[in-house]
């Protein structure tokens, strides 16, 4: 007998009753009941009568639009809908064109990320909309948003959905964090401003290693890949981070997971160079912000502890792919091995293997479940553990091609009574991918089971994993059928190092699951040893692959469990449960801490070995490494815990000197206090050793590519300079007359010295010319413009410059004409409820760009008669919501005057304003430019109080 809702949801369709004889009872553990079986049929029925279009969308989604959950006894709406009837997406597409992100926005679509070079578009979208986006012709798929998480473990995590922090609780708590670190730092003796170090500091023997090496990480860059840096302005305040810490705009990020991982890194690597961008905005934002560490901000070791649901455990995905490009152009790139569990501690909620038939058919129109016994009997579930069961998402892929699977596979949970409540069933015809997913239900169940029924098409190798969950044996008599290899994604690409955890002082403080032994301790204040053991949920391998990036089969005709690559992951292992200053990570434990740690220790052995090709970082590492747990290399720890020491001796690491040249004075032998066409000049160049090593025999070539430029003499020895010193050296330049008035000069400087740095080479501007006293105004007049909440795209404005030419100084300032935080303000500059969600850029006509402020000031409201100077005594990064509404004279992000005057800057220039975060607006209203030129050198017989270019409007002193 038909329940009613899916009797009226097949009649409404079209379709008869689905079969249902021999359909089991409630009490049957392993078949489906005759509810299980309606539900199935009912759901395929849609599945079944899809459009073209239709097949391109999320199966939730779909099922969310046409009401079906709704209709069904017992099954929960896969798909999160908003209360305003929004879905959030992802839109894989042929090519994003501004076409198609006009129609999205048309359509009511709010922009959150995009991804030109992946053809990915996250949006948030109106349900009743996604048909007619499928629709599109080169819109490929409508998927739901792919969801990720960090391998972070939480020591105390919630039994039921926590509480959110409001936007306004967070901002206040930040605020209140950077306020106490200022004061604090202010009236603290140097004894009293000890800061935290990790505890792995000590286990891993880096401090020891630092002091026997003489290496610190100069010379390296390493950076970061998490949620965010939510306080990273408070860890700087502290002491704990450096000032400067490179920070790809826009790319911030939520949360404190990426502040906590650069602390640790800090902690072992003192002296190296830090940098980060978020791996939350979406999945290919995260692909494009792992290049743009490499290639853009020149990260020589990445880091991240980032896992996406949809990566496939048997190709390299656009994540894993970006890992691929980064480690080809020689960065070391370290992953968590994830928190996922192993089937040594029977912590795990993982099985892969060939697809069985059970003989069992569901539904109507097709479809045989899999035998999970295999030849050990017939069952066709897999049950979820109770303690386990909340809010789990559980994947499934198998061995097809990436966006070439013609095997399609579905995926449902039912409950104890047998009744289905998820499922995820996307139609794979041979353009698809091959990959399902569903949630287990936020509060839990019990007696929960999976079922993986094969639609159409050939059997394929499977992977099933509930992640953070367990597969365990039911109380109705199911088994728990688990193997290895839980580990997955980008972590597993071939030359990234997986990391595994272990805890490098007190505990995990809980059980995993109730009646769990007791959790590993670590050997802090000793250093790991081969008594250590990893922690319990550590995820292990191996990972078996049976396709390239670009989908070419590693062995043709055999995606089975005999084909494709076994790629041995983890490879080592590293501390966890260890302090940070961050609040909430204190102890820090998961793989997400332990791959920070293996990342340090990494940028010390580049340090102290600079140009060490990563096989033989790698050769290191793992031949080093202390064998713990199961004996020789096993699925949960690799190789073993790393020891900086032992890495740093088997490398011949040794302290390495770097001379730099730094910004030279000029003394015009005139006397005059600029730089003018025809004059000669002194040029004192300092040279300072960054590095750890002392440098000697120190000599530079300075050279000018400025035409009619002459360097006398070319070179000079600055000798021997120790640690921390610098040397200094005069040098002559003579300028043409003929040189441009504001054209500048420009000096390579290239510093030799014994040592694998060498050389270094610098460059340098040197204005030239006389800069005016008075500054230029050229204001935006045009109508208020709307800044998009959340949104890329984000919004600008165009100021023309004219009648300048060369600069010698940009200011920027945005007006207003009365300061106030009232909402939608239409006397200030820039009204906005959130200050703290934008970030602002000034664009030159050249295409040079500066950021003039990055997500700065909280809560606090509208920015009005904010005047943006590079020598301003204090940094807008320091403003917090109580210095709303913004004004006063601040110090930009990044500097205007030697970012933006490289070229002339008559031409259009242009100030962008992104929202980096959700639920507040505002709009662009008065800003201006303030553009110094260069005195004009008096006519002959005129007059010389000449005072330079002037327009037609007022000008000002800056």
């Amino acid at each position: 007998m038909l329940t009613a809702g899916a009797a009226a949801l097949l009649a409404a369709l079209g379709l008869v009753s689905p079969p249902v004889a021999g359909a089991a009872s409630a009490s049957t553990p392993d078949a489906f009941t005759e509810t299980a079986q309606q539900q199935i049929a009912a759901l395929q029925s849609v599945k079944a009568g899809r459009t073209a279009a239709e097949s391109k969308v999320d199966s939730n989604l779909l099922a969310a639009q046409k009401g079906v959950t709704k209709q069904l006894t017992a099954l929960q709406s896969g798909a999160q809908v908003s209360s305003t009837g929004t879905v959030l997406v992802d839109i894989r597409a042929s090519k994003v064109s501004p076409d198609l992100i006009s129609s999205l926005t048309k359509a009511g679509a709010g922009i959150r990320a995009v991804s030109d070079r992946y053809a990915s578009v996250r949006a948030e979208v109106p349900l009743n909309q996604l048909a007619a986006i499928a629709a599109r012709g080169d819109v490929k798929r409508v998927e739901q948003a792919d969801q990720a998480m960090t391998a972070r473990e939480l020591a105390t995590p919630a039994t039921t959905p926590a509480k959110t922090e409001t936007k306004q609780q967070k901002a206040d708590r930040i605020a209140g964090e950077l306020q106490k670190a200022v004061a604090s730092k202010s009236q603290r003796s140097a004894a009293a401003a000890a800061t935290l170090t990790s505890e792995g500091d000590r286990a891993h023997n880096a401090d020891i290693a630092r002091q026997q090496f003489g290496v610190t990480g100069v010379g390296v860059k390493a950076c970061a890949l998490s949620d965010g840096v939510d306080s990273l302005a408070a860890s700087q305040a502290k002491g704990e981070l450096p000032p400067n810490v490179d920070v790809i705009a826009g790319q911030e990020g939520d949360g404190d997971e990426g502040t906590a991982m650069l602390e640790i890194i800090h902690d072992l690597a003192p002296n190296a160079a830090l940098g980060f961008a978020s791996a939350f905005n979406s999945d290919a934002s995260f692909a494009d912000n792992i290049r743009k560490l490499r290639f853009e901000s020149h990260c020589d070791v990445i880091v991240d502890d980032v896992i996406y649901f949809k990566e496939s455990p048997f190709q390299d995905w656009i994540i894993a792919q970006a890992v691929n490009d980064v480690t080809a152009d020689g960065a070391l790139y370290f992953s968590s091995a994830g928190n996922e569990g192993n089937v040594l501690d029977g912590t795990a909620g993982h099985w892969e293997g060939d697809f069985v038939d059970s003989g069992k058919s569901v539904g109507k129109f097709a479809g045989t479940a899999h035998n999970f016994a295999g030849t050990a009997g017939n069952q066709i579930y897999e049950p979820v553990s109770d303690a386990s069961s909340a809010g789990v998402p559980v994947t499934l892929h198998w061995s097809d091609p990436l966006g070439h699977s013609a095997n399609d596979y579905d995926l449902y949970l039912l409950n104890s009574a047998g009744a289905v409540v998820s499922f995820s069933q996307n139609v794979q015809d041979g353009t698809q991918d091959p990959f399902e997913i569903l949630q287990t239900p936020v509060f839990g169940g019990t007696g929960l089971r999976l079922a993986v029924v094969k639609f159409s098409g050939e059997a394929r190798y499977l992977s099933l994993s509930a992640l953070r969950g367990r597969f365990k044996d039911s109380a109705d008599g199911l088994k728990a059928y688990n193997t290895p290899g839980v580990t997955v994604g980008h972590s597993a690409a071939r030359d990234a190092f997986s990391v595994a955890a272990a805890p490098a002082a007190a505990a995990f403080g809980r059980p995993l699951e109730p009646g769990d032994p007791a959790n590993p301790t670590g050997p802090y204040p000793a250093a790991f040893s081969g008594a250590t053991k990893a922690e319990r949920f550590s995820s292990d391998g191996p990972r078996r692959v049976f396709y390239e990036a670009d989908g070419t089969p590693i062995t043709p005709g055999n995606v089975s469990s005999t084909g494709g690559e076994v790629r041995n992951k983890p490879e080592i292992t590293a501390a966890d449960g260890v302090k940070t200053s961050v609040t909430g990570f204190s102890p820090f434990f998961g793989t997400s801490a332990a791959a920070p740690h293996a990342a340090a220790i990494a940028s010390l052995v580049l340090s102290g070995n600079p140009g060490l090709p990563p096989s033989e970082v790698r050769e290191a590492l793992i031949n080093t490494a202390i064998d713990i747990e199961t004996p020789g290399r096993d699925n949960v720890t690799g190789s073993g815990v790393i020891l900086a020491d032992k890495v740093l001796a088997y490398t011949g690491a040794s302290p390495q000197p770097l001379a730099v040249a730094k910004q030279p004075t000029v003394t015009p032998a005139d006397g005059g206090s600029a730089l003018d066409p025809g004059d000669t000049a002194k040029v004192t160049l300092p040279v300072t050793n960054d590095g750890d090593g002392t440098a000697v025999s120190t000599s530079v070539v300075l050279t000018s590519p400025t035409p009619g430029v002459t360097v006398a003499p070319r070179s000079k020895s600055y000798g021997t300079i120790s640690p921390g010193q610098t040397g200094v050296n005069d040098f002559t330049i003579t300028v043409p007359a003929t040189q441009q008035l504001g054209a500048p000069v420009v000096l390579n400087a290239r510093v030799s010295f014994a040592g694998a740095h060498s050389p270094t080479t610098s460059t340098f501007s040197l204005p030239v010319g006389t800069p005016s006293p008075v500054a230029q105004d050229f204001a935006y007049t045009g109508a208020p413009v709307a800044i998009p909440d959340n949104s890329p795209v984000g919004a600008s404005v165009t100021i023309p410059v004219t009648g300048v030419g060369r600069a010698s100084k940009v200011g920027f300032s945005i007006d207003g004409t009365a300061c106030n935080t009232g909402t939608a303000s239409t006397t200030v500059g820039l009204d906005h409820t959130y200050v703290g969600d934008l970030v602002g850029t000034l664009i030159a006509p050249s295409g040079a760009k500066a950021t003039v402020f990055q997500r700065n000031g909280g809560s606090g409201k509208n920015l009005c008669q904010v005047v943006f100077a590079d020598t301003a005594a204090t940094a807008f990064s320091t403003v917090t919501s109580a210095n709303a509404p913004f004004t006063g004279t601040w110090r930009p992000t990044q500097s205007l005057t030697g970012g933006l005057t490289a070229a002339a800057v008559d031409g259009t220039w242009t100030f962008a304003v992104v929202d980096a975060a959700g639920g507040d607006v505002g709009s662009i209203r008065s800003v201006a430019l303030h553009i110094n030129g260069f005195v004009q050198p008096p006519a002959a017989g005129a007059p010389s109080n000449v005072r330079g270019y002037t327009n037609n409007g007022p000008v000002h002193p800056l």
